[in-house]
């Protein structure tokens, strides 16, 4: 069994729901078989490379709310996170731009290491002081997930490099109708979406791996992070 997985480093619920499937994949008990591909999905695609800011400002600006109440939501989603054993800083991140951090794990993905540079891109845009959207941290994040440094810097400074593999997952994505992350897709047929909890990944995965339809489960929609302004 194949599951693809459309999300966006600035998504703090795919960061949360790439941990939930990964509980969810090891209580299933073909986990041994399926293959895990990551897939492209930029929330913000028209914000120029370097234009960053306050994240606080952005979810104040973006829903229409005070400081305050963009704060309560970050400590919602924070409190979703560390029940997952994730570290989530409330305060101090920024957000820009993804399109360069896909395009690397696109190289990653070549070179065998795609999740080990997702996992690193996530603790350090969710949990570290550390801004994903400078060049020489994305290249200190690619070294620590195995990749050569010059190849990394070789990516960074071409924009053309692994530009159409991003655009190819993000057609995919909107011809699947997917207009908000995480988006789960098993085998082609079937599609989960938002940071489902834990056994709801295990349930769909065993339906999948017996070929019947998905049903609904759980209540109500999951969180996800769209780009026309949904829950994030």
């Amino acid at each position: 069994m194949r599951v693809e997985i459309w999300s966006d480093i600035a998504c703090p619920w795919c960061y949360i729901g790439k941990a939930r499937f990964e509980k969810g994949l090891a209580a299933f008990a073909h986990r041994d078989e399926v293959e895990v591909v990551h897939r492209s999905f930029e929330l913000d695609p028209n914000r120029a490379k370097g234009d960053t800011g306050p994240v606080l400002e952005m979810l104040a600006r973006k829903y229409g709310r005070s400081l305050d109440e963009a704060r309560a939501m970050e400590a919602h989603v924070a409190g979703n996170a560390e029940a997952e054993g994730l570290g989530y800083r409330t305060e101090g991140r920024d957000h820009g731009n993804t399109f360069d951090i896909h395009r690397l794990l696109h190289l990653a993905k070549d070179r065998g290491r795609q999740n080990e540079l997702l996992d690193l891109a996530y603790r350090a845009n969710f949990a570290e002081e550390r801004s994903v959207f400078d060049d020489e941290t994305l290249v200190t994040l690619a070294v620590e997930a195995g990749l050569d440094e010059s190849e990394a810097r070789a990516v960074l400074a071409d924009p053309t490099a692994y530009a159409d593999a991003v655009r190819a997952d993000e057609r995919e994505a909107a011809e699947l109708g997917a207009n908000g992350v995480p988006f789960f897709v098993l085998d082609r047929r079937y599609g989960v979406s938002g940071g489902q909890p834990a056994e709801v990944f295990t349930q769909a995965l065993e339906q999948a791996w017996q070929g019947r339809a998905l049903q609904p489960v759980g209540g109500g929609e999951a969180a996800a992070c769209d780009v026309d302004g949904g829950t994030c």
